[in-house]
């Protein structure tokens, strides 16, 4: 369920009552309208009226983790750490090629085959287990299910174009996902290209928050940083700081008319 304010969880929830919650992390979205961390925890946990059976909860996210009673009753946690419900071990980095790990369901051990890459994937991977044994699946059908997941297009879904690889991961970006899309990238084999753009709604300190992930780029050795936007700027600042190699075009027409010299096989 998406949401950018508050009240708009709980009109969502109480149209569709749903059974099972899963929230995989707090992250800084929709700040404009939420304020900080704290606000998206509030907004986001206004689902857990209406929810018939179960919560399934990321127990690695700080905020999560204070979660210990929803109305009477203890929420079903995921994450690499061994105290939660559900947990991952022995974990296997295939690069773009995705991972493997077993995941840990009380008695249950699952050997995950994850085709799709970056750690948060690892952490999906659980989330869908931890429904799956709610709602009496079989060993065997939650490993097939993990095995057989597909991207959709804006989430780690990769492209091959010719000789080039693309990964489109620009759905509704954050600094948490933005980070996470190019920790993906870090893994991937040949010359690394990051093409980055505008992130909306992030309130008072996006132009940090834009810094920063250009920082963050650099320190991960990407070896061409494109941004663009206005406030891509500030993450082309950040970059260059880094002593990343970077470039700043104000309107994505301008990057267009010159990405193909700046590309390589």
């Amino acid at each position: 369920m998406g949401i950018s304010d508050f009240g708009e969880m709980t009109r969502l929830a109480k149209i569709a009552k749903p059974d099972t919650c899963v929230i995989t992390n707090i992250g800084t979205c929709h700040l404009e309208n939420l304020g900080d961390r704290d606000g998206v925890l509030k907004a986001k946990t206004e689902i857990f009226k209406y929810v018939k059976k179960n919560i399934v909860l990321n127990g690695d996210d700080d905020k999560l983790a204070t979660i210990h009673d929803v109305y009477g009753k203890a929420p079903i946690t995921f994450g690499m750490n061994k105290d939660n419900a559900i947990w991952a071990d022995h974990i296997e980095n295939r690069g773009l090629l995705g991972s493997r790990a077993d995941i840990h369901m009380g008695d249950v051990l699952v050997h995950a085959n994850i085709p799709l890459p970056g750690e948060h994937m690892i952490y999906n991977a659980m989330a869908a287990a931890a429904v799956g044994v709610q709602f009496d699946m079989t060993k065997e059908e939650i490993t097939a299910g993990i095995s057989h997941v597909e991207a959709v297009a804006g989430r780690s879904h990769l492209i091959e174009a010719g000789d080039k690889v693309v990964i489109d991961d620009c759905y509704n970006a954050n600094p948490v996902s933005m980070k996470a899309a190019i920790d993906l990238l870090a893994t991937a084999p040949g010359r690394k290209v990051a093409i980055l753009g505008d992130m909306f709604e992030l309130g008072e300190n996006e132009r940090t928050m834009h810094r920063e992930v250009g920082q963050y780029a650099a320190e991960k050795g990407i070896d061409l940083i494109l941004c663009v936007g206005g406030l891509s700027s500030e993450m082309y600042e950040g970059a260059a700081e880094k002593g990343g190699e970077a470039r700043h075009f104000e309107i994505r027409e301008a990057l267009e008319a010159v990405l193909q010299d700046l590309l390589q096989p």
